[in-house]
Formats: C-alpha cells, structure tokens, sequence
C-alpha cells in the first residue's frame, strides 16, 4: 500500500482519490489529526490485547514494576553496591526504571509497525504513522499507573529527609513527549529496515537491552567518569531519566545544554525515521 494524499474532486461529492505522496519529507500531521478516531481505537485495541488470556491481566501494570525494581535493588543496590546519590533504592530503581518501560514498550512496538500489520495495511489504507503513534498513547496508561504507585511510595518516603520534590518534576509531560519522539522515531527507522531484512528483528531486542545499560537505570550518572559522561551526553535517554530523578527524588545531574542537545538528536532521529518511513511504505507489501 503506498503513502497517499486525498485530494478533494468536488465541493459536492464525498469521493476522494488516494494518490503517492510526492515527497519522501512529507510528515503527515494533519492525517494524524483527522485520523484520531482510528488511533483511539488502535489505543483500545492496543490495552485490550495487552493482558488478554493472562492470570492476573491488568495487575501486571504494576506488578512487573515492583518485581523489577526489586531485582534491581537486590543484585545492584545490596549485592553490587552501586551509589544512588543518597537516595532510597527502590525509588531510585523504580523512578528509572517506569521511564525507561515506557521507552522501550513503546519503541518495541514502533519498530514491529509494517511486520505486525502487515495483514491491515494490505486491506485498507489509513496512515501508517497511525499505529507507532496510537502505541505512544497506549503505553501512556500503563505509565499513568505506574507512576502513581511511584508516588504513593516517594509520598510515603517524605518524611525521611533522604528524598526532596523539585520545581523540575513539573517538565515531566515535557519529558515523556521527548521519549515518545524518540521511540516513535528510533521504531520507524527500526521499522522500515526490518521489513527488508528479517533478520534484524532477532537484533531489536538486544540492541534495546544494551541501550539501558547505556542508560543511568541502574546506576546514577554521577558515577561516570567525565570522559565518559560526553559520550553519555549523545544519549537522550541519559539527561531525560536524571532529570525526571532531579525533579521527584531531588538527585541527580541536571544539564540544560544537554537536554537541548538530546532534543535535537531526537528531532533528527525523528526526520530520518519519517523519511525512511515514508520511503518504505510505498512498497513494502512487495518485501514483507
């Protein structure tokens, strides 16, 4: 199916003409928005199927954080004894690490976009830029529940004086659209290369682990020698996840330069993606 436009034919008839789109550089933002109905439904299709046929279904939103956060805080904090500025463990843990699942969920299921649907997209047409970013949206209710756990426990830490809320936590939602730029523009890049080489796909999964370990999850920023840290400073991820723990926990390395450095990495990513992306599904039926 290939990238189309819809060209009116008449003030008074409906019918609309579905043609390629001319340039490889267009980023459809006005189909995104007339569109918005079927992206609530991908939305609810998307957190229907999530934890469709498991035990514990929903629970798992906040389950599998808990359970993470405590294997972090078991192997790093206790057995490993990596710092965490003085803050509590599991905070600490668990403020990187409901980031960093909303990330790589949304990136996992961006960069499946033409492979996974390939059945839909050879049926009917709709913007394909539809489905990586109704994903962004879905996973946003998975992190709305999680970070509410989060802070009934930083709430519950308080008092202890090891932990302080900043003027910072309110770049939150700013924060969290810099990662779904990201993930929206990393997945089309990821999903316009998998749908021509297959084997790639195997190469998804471990390049996303390697890139939290690249990331301040488990370990502060604080702790990289500064050789290092400019190298960490080409990673968006890096300044977003320290400046999220600034901003509710009071620790961490804020750098503003840095942030406006990994936004403009992202807004690159994103223009590749869109080009790649829009270049692929003009013939990816041929190939997938």
């Amino acid at each position: 199916m290939r990238q189309a436009e819809k060209v009116d034919l008449g003030s008074d008839d409906w019918t609309m003409e579905i043609r390629p789109y001319a340039s490889a550089f267009h980023f459809p933002i006005k189909e995104l928005w007339e569109y918005r109905d079927l992206l609530f439904l991908f939305v609810r299709r998307d957190f229907k199927t999530m934890y469709k046929q498991t035990i514990l279904g929903p629970a798992w939103i906040l389950l599998s954080p808990l359970l993470t956060t405590g294997m972090f805080s078991l192997i790093f904090g206790r057995i490993a004894g990596i710092s965490t500025d003085g803050t509590p463990a599991f905070l600490f843990y668990m403020a990187g690490n409901i980031l960093w699942n909303y990330f790589s969920s949304c990136l996992s299921a961006a960069s499946s976009t033409f492979i996974g649907n390939a059945g839909l997209f050879g049926k009917v047409y709709f913007p394909r830029i539809v489905v990586p970013a109704s994903s962004a949206v879905s996973k946003l209710i998975t992190f709305g529940a999680q970070f509410l756990l989060f802070l009934i426990l930083l709430f519950y830490s308080l008092g202890s004086g090891q932990v302080r809320i900043t003027w910072l936590c309110l770049m939150t939602p700013i924060l969290l659209v810099m990662l779904a730029l990201l993930a929206i523009g990393t997945g089309m890049i990821l999903a316009s290369l998998t749908a021509k080489y297959r084997d790639l796909q195997v190469l998804v999964g471990f390049g996303i682990q390697l890139w939290m370990y690249a990331s301040p999850i488990v370990y502060p920023l604080s702790q990289i020698p500064g050789k290092w840290r400019i190298l960490l400073s080409l990673n968006p991820v890096a300044y977003i996840v320290e400046c999220f723990r600034y901003g509710w926990l009071g620790s961490g390395i804020v750098s503003i330069p840095n942030l406006m450095t990994g936004l403009g990495i992202i807004l690159l990513i994103l223009f590749v993606g869109t080009v790649m992306f829009n270049k692929t599904q003009r013939n990816f039926m041929d190939t997938v």
